[in-house]
């Protein structure tokens, strides 16, 4: 049986890490950071979205800052041909 996250891989999903920056709410001044990463669809990114509607909704401190980095782990085959073929033994 295949993981969750080989599955969601085939499905078109990568790895995507959110560094979410926010205020504190007792110190409006300073900023935290919060790191989220999960297997999402580019360019949409539902589960992110899912994610900061909950932290909007749930989490006292509001949002500054949200810079996001996307992969596809799994990517289609890359071919190189060779010029030469050795055998040993």
């Amino acid at each position: 049986m295949a993981s969750k996250e080989f599955r969601l891989q085939m499905q078109g999903y990568g790895l995507t890490t959110a560094n979410i920056f926010y205020r504190l709410p007792d110190h409006p001044k300073i900023l935290q950071s919060y790191i989220w990463q999960e297997y999402d669809l580019h360019p949409q990114f539902p589960e992110l979205h899912k994610f900061l509607d909950f932290w909007v909704r749930s989490i006292e401190g509001p949002l500054h800052t949200v810079v996001v980095a996307h992969s596809a782990l799994i990517k289609p085959a890359e071919l190189n041909m060779c010029d030469a073929e050795f055998w040993l033994h």
